[in-house]
């Protein structure tokens, strides 16, 4: 691949996560100091990108992959993307923010699937060569969160502003990235959009225990991503975004461990470990402070690497051995969408509901009893994890082969109906 490409591309997964980080971290914070936000507008108000997240692949499969070039539309949605973004951050009531941060969720959800088209598609060897440029996705989080911290805006409009250059810089870098024709041509179907065709796998009593597990560790999750950044500045801590940025590293040396650990220890423990880690952090962050007991809640950040990579990225692994390479991706699709749009979204309002039950009154030293917050993601999260332990088996059933024949089968007899 040509520097110069390389370089362009890099740039782009740069903007691109820099973009949703510059927003996405500290918007709970920002809701509750500009507009004086209930917990439960909170969560309503993640529940979005959640939502989006769900309608996006409808976006990307029916209409981006079929009609028009990625870059391009990548480029138009992230130039109309900037434009809502100042818009948000002139916004000085809860009911129009909402609806613009719909807008702007909808818009940004399908280029993270465009941006990785765009990359792929370059690539001669993309399981060699896509790391190298994926991780500077990860570097401009990083810098996000940094910047965020460094110049104080956590809970400012710039904010915002921020977001909406990035936005509009990626919007003009994505022209130059080389031409992305559709990839596809013939007739493809809702269901097949949104992984039907994997529906077979639910016949495995192990996959369909993964598959709802999946969803239930989607409420801890949301807590996390709705309310640390909120927590940590109402407990006193000082650079909030910035010293969140230490669960993003983390999860970059957690994936390099992987590899190594999957051989070592299998999916099931490794499964396992991760919805450890999710009782384990919020124990730290329900009984941690600012003061004495501040390492607990740092702790509690840097084991982000382990809840998210070894739950959420094992189980990417763990879908494509199920699944076999006829159904791999239908599989995939599925279980994103379950996840991170259907999950996410009962999450994020289960979340804002619980917090706000947890609410001080206004002359109390901060805002929620946090302890209690805190317990109760933990407590869902070991119910999930004794569910997972009595239940799951590493390896595949004896009957997995013939259930992925099966699947073969009702595959061919969807493509005939259509």
């Amino acid at each position: 691949m040509p520097i110069s490409l390389r370089v362009r591309l890099s740039l782009a997964m740069f903007l691109e996560f820099f973009t949703w980080g510059a927003w996405y971290v500290t918007l709970g914070t920002y809701l509750f100091d500009r507009f004086g936000a209930s917990a439960v507008q909170v969560g309503s108000a993640y529940a979005n990108f959640s939502l989006a997240a769900a309608l996006s692949p409808v976006f990307v499969g029916l209409i981006a992959d079929r009609y028009f070039a990625a870059q391009r539309v990548l480029g138009v949605l992230h130039l109309l993307g900037a434009g809502v973004l100042v818009l948000l951050a002139r916004i000085d009531d809860y009911g129009p923010f909402w609806w613009l941060l719909l807008l702007y969720t909808l818009l940004y959800a399908p280029t993270m699937a465009l941006m990785n088209s765009v990359t792929f598609r370059q690539l001669k060897d993309g399981g060699k060569e896509f790391p190298f440029i994926r991780v500077f996705g990860t570097v401009g989080w990083i810098v996000a969160g940094l910047l965020l911290g460094y110049l104080g805006i956590e809970n400012s409009a710039s904010l915002f502003y921020m977001a909406a250059g990035s936005s509009a810089a990626l919007g003009l870098v994505s022209f130059t990235l080389p031409d992305t024709p559709p990839e596809r041509t013939g007739n493809t179907s809702l269901g097949a959009v949104l992984g039907k065709e994997a529906l077979v796998l639910f016949r495995q009593r192990s996959f369909l225990v993964f598959f709802l597990s999946s969803l239930a560790i989607c409420i801890p999750l949301s807590f996390y991503y709705s309310f640390a950044n909120p927590f940590l500045n109402d407990v006193g801590i000082v650079n909030a975004a910035g010293k969140m940025t230490l669960g993003q590293l983390s999860e970059f040396l957690f994936l390099l461990v992987i590899p190594f650990a999957f051989k070592r220890f299998g999916i099931k423990a490794m499964l396992v470990a991760g919805i450890v880690a999710w009782i384990i952090r919020y124990l730290l962050f329900a009984y941690g402070d600012a003061d004495s007991r501040i390492s607990m809640l740092y702790v509690g950040i840097l084991l982000h690497g382990v809840c998210y990579d070894f739950f959420f990225v094992t189980g990417q692994i763990y879908v494509d051995r199920a699944a076999g390479e006829r159904i791999r991706s239908a599989a995939q699709g599925l279980i994103t969408f379950a996840t991170y749009g259907v999950g996410m979204l009962i999450g994020s309002y289960v979340s804002g509901l619980i917090t706000e039950w947890f609410a001080l009154p206004a002359d109390a030293a901060m805002q929620f009893d946090w302890q209690g917050v805190w317990l109760i993601p933990a407590g869902i999260a070991a119910v999930v994890l004794v569910v997972f332990l009595v239940t799951f088996r590493d390896r595949p059933s004896s009957g997995s082969e013939s259930i992925v024949k099966l699947g073969d089968a009702a595959i061919e007899d969807t493509n005939n109906i259509r």
